[in-house]
């Protein structure tokens, strides 16, 4: 299974990934693809995303049981600890 979330997406990346994925509330995408799919998926987002952001997250055969990556302006910042991803958030206004 894989998530992907994007804020202040263009109209033009919103509707591509409508064609691929359920739009389940507004900005929140979900489907089951293999890893090449996703990896085509989130490569598009990447390349039309402009100013906003997105989060892509999938099943994954590690500690927490999934992994994700990130673009776009955002106060989260992945950190991994021995093989375990954690969230850790930048200050305020960096």
């Amino acid at each position: 299974m894989m998530v992907i979330v994007v804020e202040n997406a263009p109209p033009r990346l919103r509707g591509r990934l409508s064609l691929w994925l359920a739009e389940i509330r507004a900005g929140t995408y979900v489907g089951v693809y293999s890893a090449r799919v996703r990896e085509r998926i989130w490569k598009e987002t990447c390349a039309m995303i402009g100013e906003g952001s997105a989060c892509l997250v999938w099943s994954a055969p590690t500690d927490s049981g999934f992994d994700f990556l990130a673009i776009g302006p955002n106060r989260r910042d992945p950190d991994d600890f021995d093989g375990l991803t954690l969230v850790r958030f930048k200050p305020a206004g960096a």
